[in-house]
């Protein structure tokens, strides 16, 4: 030990391993321990996880509680023996028992996600705050997590900034993101954009890959420091570049976009799929849309239709629309009125404008559902409350027609005039004939 941690003597791991090796064969528990952490870490002989993990487990055996815990993380992870969550759980609960806290928020760790024991929350809360109140920093952001979402625990976010910020504090950078997310957000706290950035920034110098991409919305949105797309694009590219599939769709919309950096499609396609393939729904959607318009990549309809397919199946209303664009056009799948009916009515119910339009178009024509004018009149009205050109034009329609809706010239004056203002050609006729049947009077109501 003294050679080990250079007390009284000159640190030495060579003459510490010598030692440890010596005691630890004659049975000695903690030099058996020691012994594995020399081979754990490769300090006074080559690494070998093999012999750490015999070493361990000598120690673990004999009770000591350092190594049951490292027994356990061997276990857990599969190093110098195979993977085992059950014997993981045995081992990390044993350690804990004694106290330790690395082990402690291990055990909570494995009942909240079920590795090696049924998912028990009640149980993962206990173990992370017996560790948390000892001060160990990842158990403290662990345990302010339960806090937020209410697993084992009611959910209480003034409980779970404090315990955010308490690990901050010692400098956790899981803790310091959270603690951002909290000042952004305002919960459990008031909210404050400039704090979120000072505990975002914190975090994402240290390499935290989801604090840079926070960072990065920060100067991105002006939130907490001057809108600056050039810092939002070096630090998305940061984070995108350690793997983290939401930085790499903003990134891919920077360039996309030509924000903080040159406009190019072929960087934008690139990013967008490496974060495509990794599941994030945006970039599956703006992938589509690389696919769709020929952006980056050679236009291709059906890998469009595959990943607006993808998106629209994890419930982005987007996607849902572009879906069923598809279906209805027979673009990139078979023409299908009724699949392009269901996510056009998807899309619509989540709030999507052109969507609720189609969907009126749908029930105008009887498109993959029976013909219906107070549907179509309906849906169509309120896509033009939400400013859709053609939307107000079929309004319109409908209340020149006298179709679903009693006829109204004044009416259909006011919203084929709206269409045409926002630049729907085939309203600028409409207009015109429909003046004809009004007075002065009425047009300058309407204009008015």
């Amino acid at each position: 030990v003294c050679y080990y941690c250079g007390k009284g003597v000159r640190q030495d791991y060579n003459e510490a391993f010598r030692w440890f090796k010596a005691a630890a064969e004659q049975g000695h528990a903690k030099a058996q321990c020691n012994l594995g952490v020399c081979y754990d870490y490769g300090q006074g002989v080559q690494q070998d996880y093999y012999e750490a993990f015999s070493w361990y487990k000598a120690a673990a055996e004999q009770g000591i509680a350092y190594a049951q815990y490292n027994l356990g993380y061997y276990y857990f992870w599969g190093q110098g023996v195979r993977q085992d969550y059950n014997e993981a759980f045995r081992w990390y609960k044993a350690a804990a028992e004694q106290g330790d806290t690395y082990a402690q928020n291990y055990l909570g760790y494995c009942y909240e996600n079920g590795k090696g024991v049924k998912q028990d929350y009640n149980e993962a809360f206990r173990w992370y705050k017996a560790a948390a109140e000892q001060g160990d920093t990842y158990a403290q952001n662990n345990l302010g997590y339960c806090y937020e979402n209410g697993k084992g625990v009611k959910q209480d976010y003034n409980e779970a900034f404090r315990w955010y910020k308490a690990a901050a504090e010692q400098g956790d950078t899981y803790a310091q993101n959270n603690l951002g997310y909290c000042y952004e957000n305002g919960k459990g706290v008031k909210q404050d954009y400039n704090e979120a950035f000072r505990w975002y920034k914190a975090a994402a110098e240290q390499g935290n890959e989801v604090a840079q991409c926070n960072l990065g919305n920060c100067y991105y949105n002006g939130q907490g420091v001057r809108r600056d797309y050039k810092e939002a694009f070096r630090w998305y590219k940061t984070a995108a570049e350690q793997g983290y599939a939401d930085a790499q769709c903003n990134l891919g919309n920077c360039y996309y976009n030509g924000q903080g950096v040159r406009r190019d499609y072929k960087e934008a396609f690139r990013w967008y799929k490496v974060a495509a393939e990794q599941g994030e729904v945006y970039a599956q959607n703006n992938l589509g849309n690389c696919y769709y318009f020929g952006r980056g990549v050679k236009q291709d309809f059906k890998e469009a239709f595959r990943w607006y397919k993808a998106a629209a199946e994890q419930g982005y209303s987007d996607a849902q629309n572009s879906l069923g664009n598809c279906y209805y056009h027979g673009e990139g799948v078979r023409k299908d009125y009724n699949e392009a009916f269901r996510w056009y009515k998807t899309a619509a119910e989540q709030g999507i404008a052109e969507a609720k339009n189609s969907l009126g178009n749908c029930y105008y024509y009887g498109q993959g559902v029976r013909k219906d004018f107070n549907e179509a009149f309906r849906w169509y009205k309120t896509a033009a409350e939400q400013g859709i050109a053609e939307a107000q034009y079929n309004l319109g329609r409908y209340y020149s027609d006298g179709k679903g809706v009693k006829k109204d010239y004044k009416e259909a004056y006011y919203w084929y005039l709206i269409s045409s203002r926002n630049d729907y050609t085939a309203a600028e006729k409409e207009v015109k004939r429909i003046e004809n049947k009004l007075t002065d009077q009425q047009k300058q109501e309407v204009q008015d």
